[in-house]
């Protein structure tokens, strides 16, 4: 096992890193920014290093600086967390150079999955479903060729995409120029990667992913699915697991396809497959996170596998210790995001002092966050202050328990969107659990 990890991350998902390395008796390495100098993670990890101002670009993604931070402290591993560099290619490639673990999947994988038509490609080849649509497009011409192949609606989307970045609906032949102009240029900006492909707009779906966690001994188990389906511009904002739309049939078909893609890329680590699933109960492959997911707690909560403990052993060779048989899930758990922003005021992010913190309690209840009272939120990073988790015996339990727990919490000195979430999780749609993606696009906020 590790004697000491370097975390290359901020915020409540360093915090939990950190925690989960001290109950490992694991040492920790913190990275921060200059505005990140007062962060939890800084006080918690047992030595701090600042490595740039503000800008992420000058810190958290210094590639460089994290590195020269873990050789010189004779860090064994890197623990990226979600985010920032956990799906860098060159990054994972560097510190295998530099004789360091990287604490997620090879390099190679991250490449292979993070070129979004390349994995179509592999997934199609390895029998997996996936949505109608095109390879590489090169120009509008081409666009407009396969389009009417494939036929309105449809997506555009960025092959190097991510974060709902390089996106776009296209109803009708009229918005297709524009579309295309739009997605490709924000995809450059984003990624530095222009190429679009497209794929058949299905609606309405539930976008269900898959939790995988993979050794180095060629066992793959799949912990079962979470429903994300709960967005809002591509940004999931509730996550539950299990699914109400996943009978148990289902479930062992979408084991089944997961397990297969993981296998296709030789997968290691912890990773997720994630699919589309239409009215039918038809199954389509979206993408694979080759990452610890934000929302991981719910599939935590279920089965009651730490993930963050076991990415990190099998990250130092440990075999699992349990089978795709031997995992049973038991109660149901919902989570959500809490987000530093202005539903009122077009969802503006805010920062500033949080000036009064009440976090609700109570059995099954946990809020992973990296704010305090008197904590100042910077202005430079993502709007999520923390993530509220609930388990019970029955999905109607966790709702309650749910609902419950976002009146008692109370976040002030900053906007939040804790009533945003109160009104979602109340709402028929969401109760009945027949929301799908285009939900919040509908009005059921």
């Amino acid at each position: 096992m590790f004697k000491k990890i370097l975390i290359a991350n901020r915020g409540e998902i360093a915090v939990r890193i950190i925690r989960a390395c001290k109950e490992m008796g694991i040492a920790t390495v913190a990275v921060f920014s200059e505005a990140d100098r007062d962060a939890m993670h800084v006080t918690l990890a047992d030595e701090s290093f600042c490595i740039g101002s503000a800008k992420a670009k000058d810190s958290y993604l210094n590639m460089g600086a994290i590195l020269t931070v873990a050789t010189s402290v004779k860090a064994e591993a890197i623990h990226p967390g979600y985010g920032l560099l956990s799906e860098n290619a060159k990054f994972s490639a560097l510190c295998e150079q530099c004789g360091i673990v990287f604490i997620g999947a090879r390099s190679d994988v991250i490449k292979q999955m993070g070129d979004k038509n390349a994995a179509r490609i592999t997934m199609k080849n390895a029998g997996v479903p996936v949505i109608p649509g095109s390879e590489i497009i090169a120009d509008i011409a081409q666009a407009e060729e396969q389009a009417a192949k494939i036929g309105f609606p449809l997506m555009l989307k960025a092959s190097a995409g991510g974060g709902g970045k390089g996106i776009r609906v296209v109803m009708a032949q009229t918005e297709l120029a524009s579309a295309f102009a739009s997605a490709s240029s924000e995809a450059t900006a984003a990624f530095g990667d222009g190429r679009l492909y497209i794929e058949k707009y299905l609606k309405p779906v539930k976008h269900i992913e898959m939790q995988l966690i993979c050794d180095n001994h060629g066992n793959v188990v799949c912990l079962g699915e979470r429903d994300c389906s709960v967005q809002r511009k591509n940004q999931k904002l509730i996550e539950e697991t299990p699914s109400v739309a996943v009978t148990p049939e289902l479930r062992e078909k979408l084991t089944a396809a997961a397990t297969k893609a993981a296998k296709a890329v030789g997968y290691n680590g912890v990773g997720t497959v994630e699919f589309l699933l239409d009215r039918h109960g038809n199954f389509f492959f979206c993408e694979m996170n080759t990452r610890l997911q934000v929302e991981h707690p719910v599939t935590e909560m279920v089965t009651g596998i730490d993930l963050v403990k076991w990415q990190i052993r099998v990250a130092a060779g440990i075999p699992l210790d349990f089978t795709q048989e031997s995992v049973k899930i038991n109660g149901h758990s919902i989570e959500c995001r809490i987000n530093a922003e202005d539903p009122k005021n077009a969802f503006r992010p805010c920062a500033g002092e949080i000036r009064f913190l009440h976090v609700p309690g109570g059995p099954w209840i946990r809020f992973d966050t990296a704010i305090y009272l008197g904590y100042v939120v910077p202005p430079f990073y993502d709007s999520m202050l923390g993530k509220l988790i609930v388990y019970a015996a029955t999905r109607e339990e966790a709702l309650r328990k749910m609902q419950a727990s976002l009146c008692e919490l109370v976040v002030e000195g900053i906007e939040t969107n804790i009533d945003y979430l109160i009104n979602i999780v109340s709402s028929d749609e969401f109760t009945k659990g027949t929301y799908t993606t285009d939900f919040l696009k509908n009005g059921g906020e």
